[in-house]
């Protein structure tokens, strides 16, 4: 047999395996659509109805220059999947921990700015009860005091 012939043999037993197990535990048809592929109706949580399609194909592996292949490796390829989910999850892990970070370093800013307002707020209740004694007592230089005078006055 020609390799190409092992391969469609090798491809059409792994389609069958599928074929036979998505049939019995989920009683429902496979339908082929290519020679290496496989259409599966279902339906999503929701009722809606999706299709998946399972595909099979045998690598060949990367050419080489020399006019042939080099034999291609799942366990490296997987390997080198399993270190780009572990980079991608520590890359998503720092950028949670920026985020959560700038949020509570916005919050304190809010607070803080929260905490003048008030204290500004205190201060101009201050100035008007000083302001109404002063124009009481006869004093309309009151009217004229700058703000720092004031302070000065109530410290």
């Amino acid at each position: 047999m020609t390799k190409a012939q092992l391969e469609t043999k090798l491809r059409n037993q792994f389609l069958d395996f599928i074929q036979e197990t998505v049939t019995k535990q989920f009683e429902t048809d496979t339908l082929p659509v290519s020679a290496s592929e496989l259409a599966i109706p279902c339906l999503d949580d929701e009722g809606n109805e999706k299709w998946v399609l399972i595909k099979v194909s045998i690598p060949r592996g990367t050419r080489n220059g020399q006019g042939g292949y080099d034999p291609y490796d799942g366990y490296a390829v997987a390997e080198d999947y399993k270190i780009d989910c572990e980079e991608k999850a520590e890359k998503k892990a720092e950028i949670e921990a920026r985020k959560q970070a700038k949020i509570a370093k916005d919050q304190k800013a809010r607070e803080e700015k929260k905490a003048l307002a008030e204290a500004n707020k205190g201060l101009k209740e201050l100035r008007k009860i000083k302001l109404t004694k002063k124009e009481e007592e006869g004093d309309s230089y009151a009217k004229e005091y700058a703000p720092h005078e004031l302070a000065d006055m109530l410290n």
